[in-house]
Parts: C-alpha cells; structure tokens; sequence
C-alpha cells in the first residue's frame, strides 16, 4: 500500500452544467478516495484523500476522461497534510466566487441518444416529452441568467421538480444528478400549438403537422430561438414564404430527419457526415446532388445547400410524424434579431404564419444555429454561435498584467467578445445592429458575457469606421469609463484574428472581402498585410478600381464594370440589359462616373471583383442578399473548367499589386471564345493565384515563414483551395480560420487581441 496523501485540486474550463460533479463522485467513490468535490463559480473545488496511487489516478482520470460535454482547460494540484477524511461527499456551489475565472458555461447541445431513447420508449415517464434532457445534453448557455450554473439561475426555475424529477436530480449515480433542465411531463414546461383562431394545449404536435401538411408555414419556437418552417418539398409554399419575409432568393436551411434522407438530395462525404451528427447539430454546407426540383426554390441559383439533423426532443419528435425535409429559417424581420420570445411572434410575424408550435420556457440568450463547411475534412465555421459560444479563444498577446477588453465587432455578422490575461470569449451571433433591436440585442450581450465571465472591461476598442452603429457604441462606453475606443483598421482585425486562433506572432495574412474601412479612407478587401498583433502593413493586394454610385453598385453589380473595363459599349449593354439603368443615356453617366470618380469611390475589394464578374457573365445582376452575386458565381464556376490566363501584375504607390482592370479585360475576352462557367472558374482561380503569389513571394523575401487567408472571400470553396496551394507550393506553411469565422463573426476576436497587443506596447 502506497503512503497516504490529500491533494487540493482546482479544474478550470467548462465545468458547470455537464455532470462534472457527479463524474468526480464517480471516479473518487470508485476509487475508495475521501474528500468532497463543489462548484466554485467558474471552476471545479476538490480536495482527494487515500493511497497516493488511487489519488493520482482519480486526478489523471479528470484529466483525460471527463464528460463529453467539458472542457478541462487546466488540472492544478497542491498537496496537502491528510486530515483523515474517508467518506467523499459533493458540497453546495461557492456561490461567493461565482465568475471568478471567466464563463463556464457550456454551450446548448441536442437531445444525446440515451434521452432520445427515453421519449421514444412507451414506459418511460419522460415517453414523447419534447424537452427531455441529463447532464449530458439540453441547452445550457440560452437557459443561464447567472453563475453558479444552478437550477435557480436558470429559466427552468420557475417549473417547481415533481418527486421523481427531484429523486433524479438528487441522486448521484443518475444521469440526471444536477441537471439544472431536468423536467418531465408532469412538471416541466409545456408545448401549444397556436392560431388566430385559439390555442391548442392536447396535441400541439398533432395539430402542427396537419398544418405543413397542408402547405401552411409555422413558427416553432425552439432552444436559442424562433424558425419559420415549412415542408420544403412543397414549391408553392416555399415561394409563399419568400414572398411574405421578403426573401425572394436568399437561401433557406433544412432540417432533415437522418444522414440518409441528407444523401437523398446532397453528396456526404466522412467529414460532413461527422459534423452532420455532431451533438451541436450545426447547419452544414453541402453540395446539392441528384434531381429534385424543389431545392432549386429552397437554394436558388447554389450549387450548395445549408443542412441541419434534429436537436432537440421537439425536432425529433416532429419527424416522429413528418417525413420532411422541413425548411428551417430564422423567425426575424430583415434587419433584425431572431424572434425568442412568444408574446411578441405575432405582432411581429403575424403576416407571415399561419401558426405557431410554441413552448412556455423562456429564452434567456438568444442564440442562432451556427454554420460550419467541411474543408479537407474538417468544419470550417460560416456563423458561429449555437453549440460553440461561449468558449474561450486564445488571447497571445495577453498574459496577467493585461487590462480586460471589450471589442465591440462591426457591422454585419457581428459578435462581441471579451477578453483578458486568461482568453477571449466570442459571442454567439448577434447579426445586424443598425435598427434599435438589434443595437438593443448587442448591448444585452455586452451585459450578460460581462457578468457569466466575471470581467470588468478597463479598455474597448471598435472598427476604425466612423459611421458604424458599433463604434458609437464604442464611444459610449469610454463615455461612461472605459479607456478608448482603440480603432482596429477592419482588415487588420480579420488578420489577427486568424493568427490568434494559431497563435503565431506574425504572418502574411490576404483579407479579402465585400468592404472594409481602410485607413486612408477608401473601402478595402483584397489586402495582402504582413501582421502582428499590434500592427498590420499594407504590402499587396489587388489594384483600386471605382464604385460608380456607391452603393447602388453594390446593389446593381454591372455598374462596377464600368470602372473596370474600356470597352463602352459592352459597358452600357450589360448596364441596360441587367437593369442598373434603363436607358443608353444613364449608362453613360455611370461611365462617366467612374472616370471623374464622382460619386464613384475607390476600392479593392475582392467581393466586389466577383460580383463584377458575376454580372458580366450574366450570372447574377442584382443583389437581393449579402454575397449573392459572388456566391451564384461559385456555383456557376463549379460547372467549368479554368482556362490559362495570364496574371498581370502591377505596383501601385509601392506595394506589388494584381491589376484588377487588365484581369477583368482578358477575362471579357476570353469570353468571345469559352463558356461563361469556364470564365467563371478562371477568374476566381486569377485571384486566388493571384493574391496567393503576391504573399507567398513577400513572405519567402522577408523571412516570414506563415502566410493565411481570411476574410469572407474565404468562404469560396475553390478560391481557398487554389490560395492555399499557391502558397503550399511556394514552400510556405498555409494557416486557414478553423475555429473562428473568417467573415465578420470573426472581428470582435481580433480586435480584442490588437487592443491587448496595443496596450502592453
């Protein structure tokens, strides 16, 4: 028998509401160990005592086998003189030091099989009760209002255990044992099913599937929030829902019940089929396959569809009595967050549904699905918020000694995040902030991460753009306090946010994207930065060509030929032909708008190059939603075949630059003679090479021994792969977003680490 010990442990991490108490109850009582086991806010409190050899085991078994749902960030140990305790015991949360050592949270999860089995057993008590759950699945972070993650700082306090709910609950050999959502039909919340015409509480689910039988559109409330559903393979009613959410192409997501219904329209490869069933459940991007004409008005113009299985018991027991797929979108007006709260459904989406399938447990945060695509295997995030947030990122530039950061994000697909000495936490997405609910959204989140992490930000910083809703939110708060705005240039927010998540110090990073606010004041996008944390140099990227109309040119892409190609009359037929103007006369004033650069502002946005290209090959002429024109051009390009074309490159005020005019012209020519999919293919190759050549050439000359690509630009599937081979071939390490979004999801990160950077500086 080996000597006896006591040791004090402290498990920082993700390590509230995942059954990580009574796993340590478990693995010390097996083990014959003394000693209690608490919540101490944001960590695990331990304390072991017994033979040395089975204290370290129960210590290396924390370690390595701790439940699915945890993230065991740091295992410390101290050991102690043995008090000569036997009997182990687990102890009430400290709620005195809740926060300290920042969120813990977990993030929501779908029903696990176990619970799944559960409702769909006919002896079960908890047999067809869509809100089943155990410490090992059920939403977390949408129910939490504070920490200690406790059934009384939840929204499910309000449904009082029945006896056997409360005998789970308090019994730590069941699965059950502190799972603060535990509830069952006979004390948990409750489903409806509601019309204009009353309410019915008996068979809500009944009653919603009759209704998508019959070709009406529902809203069903469900763990982060509110979807508008339909069936998906009814076409007339998919373009009733676009014509009554004013969403007449953007793209729609599907729940479907299993992987095997998925491979019936899309190809599923090892790495789709893992992230399909991963317990997170997020939507992911697949490719459309085989022949079925109803996903054509469910995707429009895309050579992919968004995908999602059932996550909650609702789901499931949804499909228990519809075949599907179902359209699965979220319930918001444009503009604005999605609806969580059943009061206000109708008075905002009243024109829309027919009914609702509702339930009676608040959303507490509002949290959307997030959106991964698989890229060489593993998921590359699109938004991400439902399943992930929060957990914490990486902060490199920080240590101890460093002041916590507020980073406010931008303006589109915005998130906040938190950071100090011990990480960054992302939001989950908050979306559009520039209408009151969304502005309103944003400041509850700023309000609430703030309090779950137990951080007092000293210092916020913002986009450098002077008109977003963000920064004068950003003045706000150093109004009332805190030092700053510290203004990140956009783009460099987008690279450091991409070595952050590498934790590399400096690398060549290419931003490219629709729009950006350079620091001398035109729109930027497709940016070759030699970055560090602190600063980012503009060594590259893609020459600077005109917007005539502004924003109308982003709205009618044909307009933006007009500053890229000489050639008039071809100029005004696409501009005539597409609608950007009607008559030959306009069409010449946005010519000449472009060459005075009279409301005609510069830029070198990669996104808009491919919008560009997209309405020159007539592919797409008018944008109706974020990305469409680029987007309807990737799905075009994956039908074609690249064509040899020659890259010309250019310098402008010093830096090595593709010249987007003279690229644009041979591609209008290569026109004349290859198909509009193989000129698609070839120029979004061209750009790939050719800012994939400009970084990997400058970092070979300057010693920089990484170059990456971010930016939403990052998203085309094909331009990624051509970039990163480009500079895998000239013998540079490649590093790509994996953990955080390369589009403006990912901003906030990034900021936050060049405000840390910047102040330790």
């Amino acid at each position: 028998m080996s000597e006896r010990v006591r040791a004090s442990v402290r498990v920082d991490g993700v390590v509230q509401g995942v059954g990580f108490r009574p796993f340590v109850y478990r693995t010390a009582t097996a083990a014959g160990v003394g000693g209690y086991v608490r919540n101490a806010g944001g960590y695990i409190d331990a304390a072991f005592e017994g033979d040395r050899d089975a204290v370290e085991d129960v210590i290396e078994t924390i370690r390595s086998e701790a439940p699915p749902l945890s993230r065991v960030r740091a295992v410390d140990v101290s050991w102690e003189r043995p008090a000569g305790v036997e009997a182990f015991e687990i102890r009430d949360s400290g709620a005195d030091e809740a926060g300290d050592g920042g969120v813990s949270v977990p993030p929501d999860t779908g029903i696990c099989e176990r619970c799944l089995a559960d409702v769909r057993d006919p002896t079960s008590r908890y047999h067809g009760y869509w809100a089943t759950s155990c410490v090992d699945c059920g939403p977390r972070y949408t129910v939490v209002r504070d920490v200690p993650y406790d059934r009384a700082s939840t929204s499910m306090d309000e449904f009082q255990m029945c006896p056997d709910c409360r005998d789970s609950y308090e019994t730590p050999s069941d699965r059950r044992y502190h799972a603060q959502t535990v509830a069952c039909p006979a004390c948990g919340p409750e489903l409806r099913y509601e019309t204009d015409g009353g309410v019915d509480t008996d068979t809500p689910l009944d009653s919603a599937t009759q209704a998508l039988a019959d070709g009406e559109i529902l809203a069903v409330k469900g763990t982060g929030g509110t979807h508008l559903v339909c069936d998906a393979t009814a076409v007339a009613t998919v373009q009733r829902l676009r014509q009554r959410t004013g969403r007449p192409t953007k793209p729609f997501a599907l729940m479907v019940p299993d992987v095997s219904a998925v491979e019936s329209f899309a190809a599923v490869g090892e790495g789709e089929r893992e992230t399909l069933t991963d317990l997170r459940r997020p939507i992911t991007l697949l490719e459309a396959e085989g022949d079925m004409p109803w996903l054509a008005a469910v995707a429009p113009g895309l050579h992919t569809v968004g995908v999602m299985l059932p996550y909650a018991g609702l789901h499931h027991l949804l499909f228990d009595r519809v075949e599907g797929p179902l359209v699965m979108t979220s319930a918001n007006r444009p503009g604005e967050p999605m609806v969580t709260a059943a009061t206000a459904l109708w008075e905002t989406l009243g024109e829309v549904i027919d009914g609702a399938l509702l339930h009676d447990r608040e959303i507490v945060a509002r949290c959307d699905d997030s959106v991964v695509r698989v890229v060489d295997g593993a998921p590359h995030f699109l938004r991400r918020s439902r399943g992930w947030t929060p957990a914490r990122l990486p902060n490199p530039p920080g240590d101890d000694t460093s002041p916590a950061v507020l980073a406010v994000g931008g303006s589109r697909d915005v998130t906040i995040a938190l950071a100090d000495g011990g990480g960054v936490v992302l939001s989950q997405h908050i979306g559009g902030v520039d209408g009151p609910a969304g502005t309103a959204f944003h400041r509850e989140t700023i309000d609430r991460l703030t309090d779950l992490a137990g951080i007092s930000p000293a210092l916020v910083a913002c986009d450098r753009h002077p008109e977003y809703i963000t920064t004068a939110e950003a003045r706000r708060h150093a109004r009332d306090g805190l030092v700053g705005p510290v203004q990140v240039d956009h783009h460099h927010a987008h690279a450091a946010a991409l070595c952050g998540e590498h934790e590399i110090e400096r690398a060549v990073i290419v931003t490219a994207d629709g729009t950006g606010y350079g620091r001398d004041g035109t729109i930027w996008g497709g940016e070759v930065l030699d970055t560090r944390y602190e600063t980012a140099d503009r060594v590259g990227g893609l020459a600077p060509f005109s917007l005539p109309g502004g924003e109308k040119a982003v709205r009618h892409p044909a307009r933006i030929l007009a500053g890229l190609l000489d050639d008039d009359d071809a100029v005004d037929d696409r501009l005539v032909e597409t609608g950007a103007v009607e008559t030959a006369a306009e069409a010449a004033v946005v010519r000449r708008q472009a060459e005075t650069g009279t409301n005609a502002p510069a830029t070198t946005s990669a996104g808009r190059y491919l919008d560009a290209i997209s309405a020159l090959l007539g592919v797409c002429s008018r944008r109706d939603y974020q990305g469409e024109p680029a987007l309807r051009l990737e799905a075009h390009a994956s039908e074609g075949a690249v064509r040899d074309i020659e890259l010309p490159f250019t310098t402008d005020d010093g830096r090595r630059v593709l010249d987007t005019a003279t690229l644009v012209s041979r591609l209008a020519a290569l026109r004349k003679r290859e198909s509009t999919a193989d000129v698609a293919a070839t120029a979004q190759d061209a750009l790939a090479r050719g800012l994939g050549t400009i970084a990997a050439d400058y970092a070979r000359d300057n010693g920089i021994t990484a170059v990456g690509f971010t930016g939403g630009v990052a998203y085309n599937e094909a331009i990624y792969a051509v970039l990163r081979q480009t500079v895998s071939d000239a013998g540079i390490a490649f590093v790509g977003p994996e953990r955080v979004p390369p589009g403006d999801g990912g901003i906030a990160y990034g900021q936050a680490l060049v405000a840390t950077a910047r102040d330790a500086s």
